[in-house]
């Protein structure tokens, strides 16, 4: 018997995952570099700039990663409620509408009854499941890793700032990164999702741009 029977179905940072944590990464250092003029801009703008896009993903990154703990924890506790349930249900009726609806709709309609039988058998047969849930080494672990891309987001397009004397073409370099990394999301959301990945990439470049233009200009 495992030591967590009731695991949460998030996996560690899954394709889309990854994906949507770096896009929020780059939105946000984005939003620093884009508001950046270079006109007669010093070191200390520069320096200024740098520190506020880092803390802000910083901040954000730790509030992702408590966010992602949240959801795990939640979906973990909700698989166990529906776990007690199945086995504390005297109906096999009842105990198959309760499995049912525990488990992906398209999975559910395809088993005969004598298959959720069987499957409510197996569960009733389990050791007694713990009183609550808990978070485990994975769900930890994506945490993590939720706050790192967030975090870790901010230095491709930082860097220039950070080597380059000219701001002017520091912004430059810095936007082509920007348009490289938006795009190769794109593309990569297209292959994970059976679109076309290039048209994906050009996609997500425009919304990219259309997001961190809307952030500016609600943030004032």
């Amino acid at each position: 018997m495992p030591d967590e029977p009731i695991k949460s179905s998030k996996r560690v940072l899954d394709p889309i995952d990854r994906i949507s944590e770096v896009l929020f990464g780059l939105i946000m250092v984005l939003t620093f570099t884009g508001s950046l003029s270079v006109a007669g801009v010093g070191r200390e703008d520069i320096r200024t700039m740098l520190l506020s896009a880092l803390g802000c993903n910083l901040a954000w990154g730790i509030i992702d990663g408590i966010l992602y703990l949240m959801g795990c924890l939640a979906d973990k506790g909700k698989g166990l409620m529906a776990l007690r349930a199945v086995r504390k249900a005297s109906d096999p009726q009842k105990a198959q509408r309760l499995l049912a609806g525990a488990l992906p709709p398209v999975l559910a309609s395809v088993l005969q009854p004598a298959e959720f039988a069987s499957i409510c058998q197996r569960l009733k047969d389990l050791p007694e499941p713990p009183e609550r849930a808990r978070l485990g080494s994975s769900e930890w672990l994506g945490a993590l890793g939720v706050f790192l891309l967030v975090f870790l987001s901010t230095f491709p397009v930082a860097i220039p700032f950070m080597v380059m004397k000219s701001p002017h073409l520091a912004l430059r370099v810095s936007n082509i990164i920007a348009v490289m990394l938006l795009f190769l999301a794109g593309f990569q959301f297209g292959r994970i999702s059976g679109r076309r990945p290039w048209v994906m990439g050009v996609c997500m470049v425009g919304l990219g741009a259309a997001l961190v233009g809307l952030t500016m200009a609600l943030g004032g």
